[in-house]
């Protein structure tokens, strides 16, 4: 068995300036649980840091709150903000994974280390996200980390019993993530070579003057997707310029969670003061022309100002989250899908197109 080949998503790093605020957003807005909690000087630096795992079934967050320059997470939020530092991926042997690794030419930024019966070891990815490698030991709950105190009362240690507002949020569908101008294809080529990773979606989205180019990477196991995303520079500026400008860099702009009954998650969600990014209701009326829904109704949708689309092996149902970052750099998505494996790229023309006939109706209405 090759070292790559079961890889999957074991946890989010996520860098934060504001321990409480961070774990009060994951639990209040997504119901979330908090699992483990830790308050411990860093191994590698001695400086102070607080860290909480927060999650539910196979979604899970550690946070990290630290202080000191000389601390990766607080370097991160100086330079970034509040975001995801690392997409930790687990493996049945993290030694054999990290070396691999960099003999193929990663960049290591840890070397193998055993604590508490798991073992980790971290490469740099993109920007500065890394990839930490964990290995558990055989028959050990998913939910274990080095350094992290299972909080009283939480039934089975992985967020699972979640609050009254928890929604059916079950796993990570992908990230997503902007890359700067010509970084597209050597990022790609960094995960085919080194990580075994497969190229399985590729587009260019045109719209209005603006252009980005996309192609999806995807873990050999199929649990670990990435959509890398690149501004055209030779286009009017768009949300990806935007963001790689505002965020200082590469980075994740935003984390698709899986559900499998959207517009009951999204109900839940937006009862408990989530906010989602509005549609046009032109949009819905040009529905039935695009596509026959194979479930939910149109009327849903609109009340819920969920999209749709579909490709050859089905359709996919998804909705965005109003950004509250600060920078405006990072947001969420719920996707429910029922065959199909793209990201609703056709969504972003449809929008398109319903923005500009609510435009003209607007112009109409006004010269009345």
């Amino acid at each position: 068995m090759r070292p790559f080949d079961e890889l999957g998503i074991d946890h989010v790093g996520f860098s934060v300036g504001d321990i409480d605020a961070a774990t009060a957003f994951f639990t209040e807005s997504y119901g979330l649980s908090v699992y483990a909690r830790s308050t411990s000087p860093a191994a590698e630096t001695g400086a102070a840091e607080t860290r909480a795992a927060v999650g539910r079934h196979g979604i899970r967050f550690v946070l990290t709150d630290a202080q000191g320059a000389d601390h990766a997470a607080a370097a991160y939020v100086e330079r970034h903000g509040d975001g995801v530092s690392d997409i930790a991926l687990s493996t049945p042997d993290a030694t054999a994974a990290f070396e691999e690794a960099v003999r193929r030419g990663a960049r290591p930024v840890a070397a193998p280390q055993e604590r508490d019966g798991v073992v980790t070891a971290s490469i740099s990815a993109f920007g500065d996200v890394t990839h930490t490698f964990v290995q558990r030991p055989t028959g050990a709950p998913t939910h274990t980390l080095p350094g992290l105190t299972p909080v009283d009362g939480t039934p089975d240690a992985d967020g699972s019993q979640s609050g009254s507002n928890a929604a059916g949020l079950h796993t990570i569908d992908h990230f997503a993530v902007c890359l700067e101008p010509g970084q597209l294809v050597p990022t790609v080529e960094f995960y085919e070579s080194v990580l075994d990773f497969e190229m399985v979606f590729t587009e260019r989205i045109v719209v209005g003057g603006q252009a980005m180019d996309s192609k999806v990477v995807q873990s050999r196991s199929g649990a670990v997707t990435l959509t890398l995303i690149e501004p055209d520079t030779s286009r009017e500026p768009g949300q990806i310029d935007k963001f790689v400008k505002e965020h200082g860099g590469a980075g994740v702009q935003h984390i698709a969670f899986a559900t499998d009954d959207i517009v009951r998650d999204v109900t839940l969600l937006g009862g408990s003061g989530l906010a989602f990014l509005k549609t046009p209701s032109t949009y819905y009326d040009l529905v039935p022309e695009r596509l026959s829904l194979l479930r939910h109704s149109v009327d849903q949708l609109r009340s819920l100002n969920i999209l749709v689309d579909e490709d050859q092996d089905g359709q996919l149902l998804q909705i965005f989250t109003k950004s509250v970052h600060p920078r405006g750099t990072l947001f969420f998505e719920v996707i429910e899908r029922l065959g199909a494996r793209t990201f609703g790229s056709g969504n972003i023309k449809a929008l398109y197109t319903a923005v500009e006939m609510e435009m003209e109706r607007a112009q109409q209405d006004g010269g009345r």
